[in-house]
């Protein structure tokens, strides 16, 4: 079979149209349906079948994608691998991170890489964890978070590792009535009004899951997915919200750990299947997963920042 048209396969099955696979790889939309077709002349099988106005992928399609998917990755292995034998470097990795995770380990993470020959193209990606397959489309590396009673984003062509886990903690202004208080319940803001970010992320899930348990009904009057932003509006008296923990940097407002729940967002890394068996991609794995080992010690207490010397390593 040939390598590119697999790779075509493989694009629309993460892109979802022939539109979208033909856009990314430059291509047309007739040059890719005629190279998908010459693809399943090959397989001797049918690998499209119409659904709607669109195509999606037969049984024979999706198995022949997880092929597809370990030809491509032993060919990036063995690509990498006649690199190092060579002058070049190890190479430039794409790393999609969600803003506050960013924020938390990118520095340090590249502090770590530096002068290792590895480089890092990040982005700031604000997705829910279920859209990480569209993001290895274009990603090698993706940082996401989900809320901890949640399952993990693994899947049959997703690689997860999961890093570290985040508290997520009640905000107040510093005359709010509780603020006093060494912890904080649920119920006891049921007539707040709740500041909170848009649907399908953690902490949204977070405030949803801990009012299943307590019977507490949130009244969301804002949904602002830039932690900057709903600290100035919690500053400022216009409602509480929770945050995770390192998140929290106005230092006009009280943290407080909710009683009586666990509260938490897991941040995970995932690439495709194999990819961390890439020297480069190994290395950017390896600089996460030291970096978020500062912070673990303190995922399960609601004390400040795991160390007062925040500086960062070399």
């Amino acid at each position: 079979m040939n390598v590119e048209r697999l790779r075509i396969l493989r694009e629309l099955a993460d892109r979802g149209t022939v539109g979208a696979a033909a856009a990314a790889l430059s291509l047309t939309p007739s040059a890719v349906s005629q190279q998908l077709k010459l693809l399943a002349r090959e397989a001797g099988v049918a690998l499209l079948e119409p659904d709607g106005r669109r195509l999606r992928l037969t049984d024979a399609g999706a198995a022949l994608v997880l092929r597809a998917d370990e030809v491509l990755g032993a060919l990036e292995r063995a690509r990498a691998e006649m690199e190092s034998y060579g002058a070049s470097p190890r190479g430039r990795v794409r790393v999609a991170l969600f803003p506050s995770g960013a924020a938390l380990l990118l520095p340090g993470v590249l502090d770590r890489l530096d002068g290792s020959g590895t480089r890092i193209d990040a982005s700031d990606e604000d997705l829910p964890a279920s859209s990480v397959q569209a993001l290895l489309a274009d990603y090698d590396v993706v940082l996401t978070h989900r809320d901890d009673m949640a399952v993990s984003t693994s899947a049959s062509r997703i690689e997860v590792m999961e890093l570290m886990r985040e508290p997520i903690d009640m905000v107040l202004p510093p005359e709010h009535a509780l603020a006093k208080q060494d912890s904080v319940e649920l119920r006891e803001l049921a007539d707040e009004r709740w500041i909170s970010v848009r649907s399908g992320f953690p902490v949204d899930d977070v405030l949803l899951s801990v009012a299943a348990v307590t019977g507490v009904r949130p009244r969301v009057i804002q949904r602002i997915n830039d932690f900057r932003v709903t600290e100035e509006l919690v500053a400022h008296g216009h409602g509480v919200a929770l945050m995770p923990r390192y998140a929290v940097a106005h230092p006009g407002l009280v943290r407080l750990p909710l009683a009586g729940v666990t509260a938490g967002r897991i941040y995970e890394l995932a690439t495709r299947p194999g990819a961390r068996r890439l020297p480069a991609v190994a290395a950017v794995v390896d600089a996460f997963v030291a970096e978020a080992a500062r912070f673990r010690a303190d995922s399960a207490t609601a004390g400040p920042w795991p160390s007062a010397d925040r500086t960062r390593p070399h």
